[in-house]
């Protein structure tokens, strides 16, 4: 089928900027929502509204549409919590077929996921008391039960935990079949609540934290000891290794252990079955800052190297496409993707625009808010351009006029093969000249006749300041370094819901 279609008659409406903007069509405007959403109050839209609005949205859509865009969201950009919002709604409307236990059996992709996706059923449902979670929907049943079948008893023990629904109670509800003798067993375990507790290097770190000591010397020599010990043992994984390297650097563990570490980070093999959004790597580096050791320089440098792989199989252009890649720094930018992270959408835009321009021959890099302005950095350092970028955000203000970077193209007849913005396309003109996107981009394409628009959207509010059915503008929405594989598809003749499109249930 064709998602983008056109749309019958205006659709027009303004944005929260208040400025005149394009209503995505049903499809692109759930692909956008979902694949930015981390389930949190945003700038211009609280997470009740966004839900609300997403709940709609798979009403206006096709099932299957709908089912393939939950697996896209958790296998390709690495959701978690939206893929079971999707699957739990969708269940509500759909039913008569094996779509949503086909779904659900395959975005369950962690143990305590099977906890989750009932915790939010129960609440989508508004049950409580006994009976919460009765009536459950027969193919969220299939599909819940199926998942029992992929996790061994170290997964189940790992996330077996004191919430409101357990493991032993979702097991109770949806009556998982054995596929083997040995997986009956762990059932029968998760039953009597005799899962083997597992003991992980957080629980050796926590035993080694309440053990008294007589002298700061002993327990900081016992910590260090400790760190090289899990360092050699390969307990720690990729994700726990990233959100520890203060602790294992203020350790002043060895430099070997510190090479060990550093080659884990940068090894190719182990940063893509990481599966780790790009921004994770930028707060990494960013934690690192402070931090007083002659070891940290190389910590960074295995980071940098490790972002690499990222941008290592960028498609879509190749060295001699001219490309112009401008951030939008504004105000609503400036908001942090969820209450317990640092991470704003303003800092994923720079890391996905610098991992583009560590891939580009022919570059030009910028941020606009009030003002448009280009800022040299070398290709690189993807890290550190995104730091140099942030240091300098206060040079162009908080406005969004977006409309300048094509402006500054028209007066200086540079002639680009691609212009990508990377917003949260809620544009406007804060100078009130009346100069606007869409109408400097047809003056634009005078000069540039060839030219492509491409619009990251980061925030997924629905809106975009021009109309991306027009052949030469494209909506690109996310925040993992998957979204370039859009680039590719896009330059073969298809568009952002291809790759949604190919997916097999």
């Amino acid at each position: 089928m064709k998602f983008n279609q056109k749309t019958q008659g205006t659709n027009t409406i303004t944005n929260h900027a208040g400025e005149k903007a394009y209503k995505l069509s049903s499809a692109l405007e759930l692909y956008s929502a979902v694949v930015t959403s981390s389930l949190s109050d945003q700038f211009y839209e609280k997470n009740d509204a966004k839900v609300a609005r997403i709940k709609e949205l798979i009403a206006k859509n096709d099932p299957v549409f709908v089912a393939k865009l939950a697996v896209y969201a958790r296998k390709q950009m690495n959701l978690r919590s939206v893929p079971l919002v999707l699957a739990v709604e969708l269940a509500k409307i759909h039913a008569g077929d094996q779509l949503v236990s086909k779904m659900i059996s395959q975005i369950i992709g962690r143990a305590d996921e099977i906890t989750e996706i009932l915790a939010y059923y129960q609440m989508a449902n508004a049950r409580d008391g006994m009976k919460k979670l009765g009536k459950l929907s027969k193919q969220v049943q299939k599909g819940v039960a199926n998942a029992f079948n992929s996790f061994d008893e170290y997964q189940f023990a790992k996330y077996n935990r004191a919430t409101e629904i357990k493991l032993r109670d979702a097991l109770f509800l949806v009556h998982p079949k054995a596929k083997d003798e040995a997986q009956q067993a762990i059932f029968d375990k998760i039953v009597k609540d005799e899962l083997e507790t597992p003991y992980t290097w957080e629980v050796e770190l926590s035993v080694l934290g309440q053990k008294g000591f007589d002298k700061k010397e002993d327990k900081e020599a016992a910590f260090k000891a400790k760190w090289e010990e899990l360092i050699d043992s390969g307990k720690v994984g990729y994700m726990a290794t990233l959100r520890n390297l203060r602790n294992i650097l203020e350790a002043q563990v060895s430099q070997a252990h510190v090479e060990k570490v550093a080659n884990y980070l940068s090894n190719e093999k182990a940063v893509q079955n990481s599966k780790q959004l790009p921004f994770r790597f930028l707060s990494a580096y960013r934690e690192l800052q402070g931090v007083v050791s002659v070891h940290t320089t190389t910590i960074l440098n295995a980071l940098e190297n490790a972002v690499q792989v990222s941008a290592a199989n960028i498609k879509g252009f190749d060295k001699n496409t001219k490309v112009l890649l401008a951030c939008d720094v504004s105000g609503s930018m400036q908001t942090p993707i969820s209450k317990n992270s640092k991470v704003q959408n303003y800092d994923i835009g720079l890391v996905l625009a610098m991992l583009l321009q560590n891939a580009c021959g022919s570059v030009i890099t910028g941020m606009f808010g009030d003002t448009w302005k280009a800022i040299n950095v070398p290709q690189n350092n993807i890290l550190a351009n995104v730091m140099e970028f942030r240091k300098r955000e206060g040079e162009v203000g908080y406005s969004t006029n977006g409309y300048l970077v094509i402006k500054d193209l028209i007066s200086k007849k540079l002639v680009m093969d691609k212009v990508m913005m990377f917003t949260d396309c809620q544009m406007w003109n804060s100078n009130f000249s009346g100069e606007t996107i869409p109408a400097l981009w047809k003056e634009y394409k005078k000069i540039a006749p060839n030219a492509q628009l491409y619009l990251f959207d980061l925030a997924g509010y629905g809106q975009m300041p021009l109309n991306v059915v027009n052949k030469d503008t494209f909506l690109i929405a996310g925040w993992s370094d998957k979204v370039f594989e859009v680039l590719e598809a896009i330059e073969n003749g298809e568009n952002a819901l291809s790759k949604i499109e190919s997916i097999e249930l």
